[in-house]
């Protein structure tokens, strides 16, 4: 498994990472017997990045995974994250994200994590579920620091998500160590310009912005969560409906869009959709490394399959904006 370094963190992980969310929900609502076989394979296939979060199954995910690395005891990379209940109240994030981290670890069955990042969608003024920029930079910020010199945290980061400005003013701002973003092939608007009539949000090119900050980049949604399988169909343990993230008005149109890709299949470019994705997203050096939550052991395995293919040749790269510019 191709090695990539984290940004500053001078973390080396791996081109793939295991996503440990409620999309795919193998971590979160499979079986005790089947997480662990999961975890296993996933550290056998050379994986040596996990990411969960609070927020996965209200803490089962990170239940499930502490009890299995307690099991197995691997040499790995682990990473989760802080969800703060909306609005926030000013003065007192810090205390919010302390006891957040407290309840992880103490989940978690560890003492740290490598990584610990903001999960709430970031814009300029705060709304909804989101934090205001001001509110980040000038509280947040202090706050994951503070656990950073208490040793319960190695690195801190970002979930990329929200108001294009306001990720831009946070990447220029170079306080956090990574972020997670969205980048695949129905919207790589992280990466490249915006196809012209393409529907979501266009990120205005937020990979520059983490390259110039030395950010290392968690890429999220390689899959938008399950529609480039072209598929609507649901696994019984994945999540019943999956809403978009900056792709489409709807799973079901994006996995109408995601069909279009088949072309690539055709063509000769990949044995599939799915590995044709996973392959676009690694094509891009400024991932680091690439989330992928799984139903089962045999996506697992698919993914893993699709990795070790290495990037798309920049014909097909090629091919895919094209597709995607439909």
């Amino acid at each position: 498994m191709e090695l990539r370094r984290l940004g500053r963190t001078e973390l080396k992980t791996s081109v793939l990472g295991y996503g440990c969310g409620a999309v795919g929900g193998l971590m979160v609502r499979g079986s005790a017997a089947d997480q662990e076989r999961a975890i296993a394979r996933a550290v056998e296939l050379g994986i040596n990045y996990f990411d969960t979060a609070a927020l996965y199954g209200d803490g089962e995910s990170e239940r499930n995974l502490g009890r299995v690395l307690a099991t197995l005891r691997p040499d790995v990379i682990v990473g989760t994250k802080v969800r703060l209940p909306t609005p926030v109240e000013r003065g007192r994030i810090g205390d919010a994200v302390a006891r957040s981290l407290e309840d992880s670890l103490r989940r978690l069955g560890r003492d740290h994590v490598d990584l610990f990042q903001l999960h709430n969608p970031i814009t300029t003024d705060g709304h909804g579920t989101a934090i205001g920029v001001a509110a980040v930079l000038d509280e947040a910020v202090a706050a994951f620091e503070r656990l950073r010199q208490e040793g319960k945290t190695r690195f801190i980061g970002i979930t990329a998500l929200g108001d294009t400005a306001a990720l831009h003013t946070v990447a220029d701002a170079r306080a956090f160590d990574t972020a997670q973003l969205v980048y695949n092939m129905l919207n790589p608007t992280a990466g490249n310009a915006a196809p012209e009539g393409m529907p979501g949000q266009d990120y205005g090119r937020l990979l520059d912005r983490t390259q110039r900050a030395d950010m290392g980049v968690i890429g999220i949604r390689a899959l938008a969560g399950g529609a480039l399988s072209g598929s609507e169909a649901r696994h019984p343990i994945g999540m019943a409906a999956v809403d978009p993230i900056g792709s489409g008005p709807s799973y079901a149109a994006d996995a109408r869009r995601a069909r279009q890709f088949e072309a690539l299949v055709r063509e000769g470019h990949a044995g599939s959709v799915i590995e044709a994705a996973l392959r676009f997203v690694i094509a891009n050096p400024a991932i680091a490394t690439m989330l992928v939550g799984t139903s089962t052991l045999d996506e697992l395995e698919a993914a893993g399959q699709a990795v070790s293919k290495g990037p798309l040749p920049q014909a097909a790269l090629a091919r895919a904006a094209d597709i995607a510019a439909w």
